[in-house]
C-alpha cells in the first residue's frame, strides 16, 4: 500500500532527510538510495548510479555533501576489484545499433562544441543520458550493444559532470564522476575509470581537500595504462601535493612532473577522447602553478606564461584558467600592472564564453589587489569585477 502525503513527510522526517524532498507523486523514488551519496561498486550497479546521479540533478538532494572518506573508498574498491558485469538483456524493446551510433555522434558532436557553445548544451546532454539510462535498464540488446551503451553512459556522465562542475554544483558534479565510474568499470574501461577518479580528485583539490585528491590519484594510477591518461593524472597529483605544502612534498612533486613529461614524451595519437587534448601548453602550466605553490616563483611564471602561449584558440576555457593562474603568479611577485591585465582578460574572456569558474577564481584574487588600488590596470579590473 502506498502511503499518502502526510505519512511520506514522516518518513522522511524519521530518515533526517529535508521536508522539501519529498514528492508524494513519485514514491518511492525520492529516497536517496544511499545514506553517504555513494553507491557500491558491484554487479548490476551502474543503472542505479545513473538513477542517483539523474535523481540528484532534480534539486532533490543539495543537502548531500558526499565526504573524502566514502570517495576514497570507492577509489580503493575500483583499484582492487575486478571489472563488473554488464547490464543483461532485458525482454523490451530492441535496441539497434544504428540507435546507439546515432547517440555516440551525437553526444561526440555536443562535447566537441566551441566552449561558448557547449553553455547551451546541459539539457541535451541531460536528455541523452537519461535515454542511455533507460536503454540499458528496459532496452533488449547484444552484449556488444550492451558494451557500446556502458561507455556511451560513462563519456556523457563524465561531459555532463563537468557542465555542473564548472557552475559550482559541486554535489551533482560528484554523482555524475561517480556514475560514470560505475559504466566504465562495467564495461572494463580501466583508463576511462581512470579519469573520471582522476575528475573526481580534480574537484577535492579545487576544493582544498588535498588529502583525498592524492588518495583518489594514487588509486587511479594503478590501473590506467595510456600514456596521455597517465601524464594528465601525473600533473594533476603533482598539483595537489604541492598545493598541500610542506618540505616533505617537493621531491614527490617533482617526481610526479618528471613521469607526466615522460608519459607526455611516450603518448601518442591514439588517446582516450577524455585526455586527447593534454599537451605541452597544461605541461607548462601544470608544472608551473606546482612550482608556484613550492616557492619558485620565478621559474613557475615563465612556465605559465609559455603555457599560455602554447595553448591552441579552441580552448578558451582553459586559456581563462591559464590567465587567472598567471595574474595570481605577477601577484605573487608584487607586480600588479601584469596581474591587473592578465586577471581582466580572463575575467572577460570567461564571461563571454559563460564559465562560472573561471570568474570564481579571478573573483577569489581581487582581495589581493586591494593593496594596489591605484597601480595602472587595478582600477579598472575592479570596476569590471563589481559590474
Amino acid at each position: 500500500m502506498e502511503p499518502n502525503g502526510e505519512s511520506q513527510s514522516y518518513i522522511a522526517e524519521a530518515l533526517g532527510l529535508p521536508a522539501d524532498i519529498v514528492r508524494s507523486d513519485d514514491w518511492p523514488t525520492w529516497i536517496p538510495l544511499t545514506t553517504d551519496g555513494v553507491v557500491p561498486l558491484g554487479p548490476e550497479s551502474s543503472v542505479p548510479a545513473l538513477r542517483e546521479a539523474l535523481r540528484t540533478a532534480m534539486e532533490r538532494r543539495t543537502f548531500l555533501t558526499i565526504s573524502g572518506a566514502a570517495l576514497s573508498a570507492l577509489a580503493a574498491d575500483w583499484a582492487a576489484g575486478p571489472t563488473g558485469a554488464l547490464a543483461q538483456a532485458r525482454d523490451g524493446k530492441p535496441v539497434s545499433d544504428d540507435l546507439i551510433t546515432w547517440l555516440e555522434n551525437s553526444a561526440q558532436h555536443l562535447a566537441g562544441l566551441a566552449t561558448e557553445e557547449r553553455q547551451h548544451t546541459p539539457t541535451l546532454l541531460d536528455a541523452h543520458l537519461s535515454t542511455v539510462t533507460k536503454l540499458i535498464d528496459h532496452g533488449c540488446y547484444t552484449r556488444a550493444v550492451g558494451l557500446r551503451l556502458h561507455t556511451l553512459a560513462a563519456s556523457l556522465s563524465q561531459t555532463v559532470a563537468w557542465h555542473r562542475f564548472d557552475l559550482g554544483r559541486h554535489t551533482y558534479a560528484s554523482q555524475y564522476w561517480i556514475a560514470g565510474l560505475h559504466n566504465a568499470h562495467a564495461a572494463g574501461g580501466h583508463d576511462m575509470g581512470a579519469g573520471l577518479l582522476g575528475d573526481l580528485a580534480y574537484q577535492a583539490a579545487w576544493r582544498r581537500d588535498h588529502t583525498t585528491a592524492a588518495n583518489i590519484l594514487n588509486y587511479a594510477l594503478t590501473r590506467a595504462q595510456n600514456p596521455a591518461a597517465r601524464c594528465l593524472l601525473q600533473l594533476r597529483l603533482a598539483r595537489t601535493l604541492a598545493a598541500r605544502g610542506g618540505r616533505g612534498e617537493r621531491r614527490a612533486v617533482l617526481r610526479a612532473l618528471a613521469a607526466a613529461e615522460k608519459h607526455l614524451n611516450d603518448a601518442g595519437a591514439d588517446r582516450p577522447a577524455w585526455c586527447a587534448w593534454v599537451s605541452d601548453a597544461d605541461l607548462a602550466v601544470d608544472s608551473g602553478q606546482a612550482l608556484l605553490d613550492l616557492g619558485d616563483i620565478n621559474h613557475a611564471h615563465q612556465l605559465i606564461s609559455e603555457g599560455e602561449r602554447l595553448l591552441p584558440p579552441a580552448r578558451d576555457k582553459t586559456k581563462g584558467v591559464f590567465l587567472a593562474y598567471r595574474a595570481a603568479s605577477y601577484l605573487d611577485m608584487k607586480e600588479p600592472e601584469p596581474a591587473a591585465a592578465a586577471a581582466t582578460q580572463s575575467l572577460l574572456l570567461a564571461r563571454r564564453i559563460g564559465a562560472p569558474r573561471c570568474v570564481r577564481l579571478v573573483d577569489d584574487l581581487l582581495p589581493r589587489f586591494q593593496p594596489y588600488a591605484h597601480a595602472q590596470g587595478v582600477p579598472e579590473l575592479l570596476q569590471l569585477a563589481a559590474a
